[in-house]
This record gives C-alpha cells, sequence and structure tokens, in this order.
C-alpha cells in the first residue's frame, strides 16, 4: 500500500486485510461484495489510521462518478470477479487521469504442466473458494483493456503477479 496515494479505491477489501498498510493516503473507499466479509473487516477499520468507508457492491458496476479516485487497490480479488473486463472497465473509469491501479493477483503459470494444472482444478477451486479461478490470465486481461503496465513483477516462478497500471 506505500504506492497508494491521494483519494483510494480498494476493490475486494474482504476482511479488511490492507487497512492497517494505509498510511500516506487521504481516504480509503473499500467496496466488497460479501456482508459476512465486510462485518469481519470492522476491526481492522477500527485500528487503521486513515478514514476508511467500506460499502457493499460490485466491481463490475462502480457506484462513483468518472475520475473520482487517485488510486485503485486490488489484492487477490479480481481472481473471483465474474466479469474481469468489466470490473477493469470500471476501475478505469473512476480513476483520475494520471492515476494508477495497483493489482496483485494469482495468475496462470506459463509452465506448461502448472498452467494445466491450474486449468485442471480451476472448475473444483471456484466451488470452494468463492468463485477464484487459478487460472486466470490477468495481465493479458489488463493488456486486453488498453491499460498500461508500468511496472511488473511475478513472484513464486509466476504464480502472483504485481503490476502497475497508469490511466
Amino acid at each position: 500500500m506505500q504506492r497508494a496515494e491521494g483519494s483510494v479505491l480498494e476493490i475486494g477489501s474482504g476482511t479488511g486485510i490492507n487497512f492497517p498498510y494505509y498510511k500516506s493516503v487521504t481516504k480509503v473507499t473499500a467496496i466488497e461484495p460479501s456482508q459476512f466479509m465486510i462485518e469481519k473487516s470492522i476491526k481492522r477499520k477500527a485500528i487503521s489510521s486513515v478514514q476508511i468507508e467500506v460499502q457493499k457492491g460490485s466491481a463490475e458496476m462502480l457506484p462513483y462518478p468518472d475520475n473520482s479516485f487517485d488510486t485503485v487497490v486490488v489484492t487477490l480479488a479480481l481472481c473471483t470477479i465474474p466479469d474481469p473486463k468489466l470490473a477493469l472497465k470500471e476501475m478505469a473509469r473512476v480513476c483520475k487521469p494520471g492515476g494508477k491501479i495497483l493489482l496483485f493477483e494469482h495468475v496462470k503459470m506459463s509452465s506448461p504442466f502448472l498452467g494445466t494444472l491450474q486449468d485442471w482444478l480451476t472448475p473444483f477451486w471456484k466451488k470452494i473458494c468463492d468463485g477464484c479461478c487459478l487460472n486466470r490470465d490477468t495481465v493479458q486481461l489488463v493488456i486486453a483493456n488498453d491499460m498500461k503496465i508500468i511496472r511488473k513483477t511475478s513472484f513464486f516462478n509466476g504464480l502472483f503477479v504485481e503490476l502497475e497500471i497508469r490511466k
């Protein structure tokens, strides 16, 4: 969360695991589709050093005007969003010109064996892990949405990717 600046929108905030890490931002607006997760995030919201507002909602239909946020943050949530293309378009819409979108996601691995294993496991995994797609090609989705990746870092042999995208 160190690269987050200004007014922040966090997509799929879950249990609020990121909340304590926001330090140099003016405000965080978090959107989460699960009421259960929102209730779990209350403790972390209370100990955050910045103002955090949590709203129930969907990443595919963000209830905010165009160009509302300096930074959009998504941490291990894009894999569960039913329509990730639409969600990325919505993120770009609400991000201010010159703003950034910060993504940290697990992705389909380039290793043929591991990528095939992810393909095989995904239908079962989705059923037990709230719709999570192990084999989502997030980088390709970003590129297909004409978004400019300015920084990409891979972790654990390409299982995780961290992207910084400029609007």
